[in-house]
């Protein structure tokens, strides 16, 4: 099992360099954004910038801090991501035009290749303990603090098993220990 601690997470340029984002995790290991199966990351969105596009890929994203935007997608539809916690998923050929709602916020993000691979983002909130799911490959803890495989895990720690790191999907951390008030993002990748 690796923790990844935030502050160790590198900071680049979007894929259309209005923002930054913190790679968490790839598939494959060293995938570009043209190549990749699934991907993992945490975004800063402190400007109305639009979305990067993403075609093929399908997106989850969850408001980790701040006030949330609003999302419209293709000048139509509106999604408000203002609910801390709450996935929404949409497609990555979307445009995706942003109004913020106050200031910055940082968001929770799984983009994953439609067609090869399905996934999406469980909110799990403590109290509780449990085993995850074999296709779980990452957790990542929102609120609080965990213990995922008997280690302690702080707020803004993501977790990935040793077989996660070396090959695609793979063994993630198996047992999952929230206290009250905790709250963990579990992600979960399988094959179409």
């Amino acid at each position: 099992m690796t923790i990844l601690r935030f502050d160790d997470l590198k900071a680049v340029p979007w894929k259309n360099g209005l923002g930054v984002t913190r790679e968490i995790a790839v598939k494959p290991a060293g995938a570009s954004m043209d190549d990749f199966l699934w991907r993992v990351s945490i975004a800063d969105v402190d400007t109305a910038s639009p979305f990067s596009l993403f075609p093929g890929i399908d997106r989850t994203i969850v408001l980790l801090e701040g006030d949330g935007f609003t999302m419209t997608l293709d000048g139509e539809r509106e999604h408000a991501l203002t609910t801390p916690l709450a996935p929404f998923d949409f497609p990555g050929e979307a445009r995706v035009d942003v109004t913020l709602a106050g200031g910055a916020t940082r968001d929770f993000n799984l983009m994953v290749r439609r067609g090869v691979r399905r996934g999406r983002v469980d909110v799990v909130r403590g109290p509780m303990s449990a085993t995850l799911a074999k296709d779980a490959v990452l957790l990542h803890v929102a609120r609080g603090e965990a213990h995922i495989d008997g280690q302690l895990c702080r707020q803004g720690d993501s977790v990935v098993g040793p077989a996660c790191t070396q090959g695609d999907l793979a063994e993630a951390p198996r047992h999952l220990e929230l206290p009250h008030g905790a709250t963990a993002l579990v992600v979960v990748v399988g094959e179409t």
